[in-house]
């Protein structure tokens, strides 16, 4: 079948761009390579969101949760909510490889067979792509970019990489469980940035010796049961069971390359689009959603992208019906 549109992203601004295709009447399907909004199944299990429920809503349904600050079993309920409030059309568990531009068709190839579309809307967050260390042993199974829950860790070896709000997090976390926590941090101090009611918490427990913190120190080497990390006072070799390493994520650019998206040449790797329509380099192909940032993922969230949704399709509707 041949689609007006199809959707790379089935988190919630892919979510949200489907409903405003189906409002405005298009032929349109989601392709999601993993679950429903993947990004947030694969959040940390007790995750208490920063954004409070209704700037969460998309497609005018409410998001009603028990305290200002949604949970993540929460926010799957509500997005599954919207996903049958609108009988949107998504394909779980289809992960696009390639795409190529054929007789004014954009044949889009997945591990579940080849979809054509006349335009192409690219929103696929960057939770799913970790920010590698780049170090030998970091292929090791104890070493984990995604945390889920701190019962593995009860009475284990933990190091932690990083001082931002998911390092302060899992650090806390998993030393209220039980573990012997370290921290490595690049900086001098825990991020500025961190939760208000998170930061003091861990500089209190840092500050009393509960969790053991690496100030201007990165890891070298994790080994089975070691992690090397060099200081300032040279370099130290500690016992380890886990290394959970919170060093961020960032967007897929090997799929932006395999649809043949450009990305800006400069520190950020902004994807190429326009500030108004949101169309990249290619025609009729867009993005949505925190990937409009490149690197700089601190800069957008959903309560801040819902908006994207619409301004594709202002611009895509004006496009295809001049072209029919």
């Amino acid at each position: 079948m041949n689609y007006d549109l199809v959707i790379i992203g089935g988190g919630p601004i892919g979510l949200n761009c489907g409903i405003e295709a189906k409002k405005a009447g298009l032929n349109y399907l989601i392709l999601e390579k993993g679950v429903l909004v993947n990004s947030i199944y694969n959040f940390p299990t007790n995750m208490t969101f920063f954004s409070t429920s209704n700037l969460l809503e998309i497609g005018g349904v409410p998001f009603i949760a028990h305290s200002d600050k949604p949970t993540r079993k929460e926010a799957l309920e509500y997005f599954r909510r919207v996903q049958e409030s609108w009988q949107l059309k998504v394909k779980q568990n289809t992960k696009v490889s390639e795409m190529k531009r054929i007789h004014g068709l954009y044949h889009i190839e997945t591990n579940r067979g080849s979809f054509a579309s006349k335009a192409v809307i690219t929103a696929t967050g960057f939770y799913d792509t970790p920010r590698l260390l780049g170090i030998p042993g970091e292929d090791l199974a104890k070493v984990k970019h995604f945390y889920d829950d701190p019962h593995p860790y009860v009475e284990q070896k933990v190091l932690v990489i990083g001082a931002a709000n998911s390092a302060c997090d899992v650090a806390l976390e998993t030393y209220y469980k039980g573990a012997e926590v370290t921290m490595a941090i690049r900086e001098s101090e825990i991020y500025p940035r961190v939760k208000y009611w998170i930061r003091p918490n861990i500089e209190n427990r840092i500050k009393e010796g509960a969790i053991k913190a690496y100030f201007n120190s990165t890891v070298k080497e994790i080994r089975q049961h070691e992690v090397v990390l060099e200081t300032p006072e040279g370099e130290i070799t500690l016992e380890n069971d886990f290394v959970l390493a919170m060093t961020g994520y960032k967007p897929n650019y090997q799929l932006f390359e395999a649809l043949g998206i450009s990305v800006s040449d400069d520190e950020f790797k902004i994807p190429t689009h326009h500030p108004e329509t949101l169309e990249t380099n290619l025609p009729n192909v867009y993005v949505a959603g925190v990937i409009n940032a490149g690197l700089q993922t601190s800069k957008l969230f959903i309560e801040n992208t819902r908006e994207h949704a619409s301004m594709i399709m202002q611009h895509l509707t004006s496009q295809l019906l001049s072209k029919s």
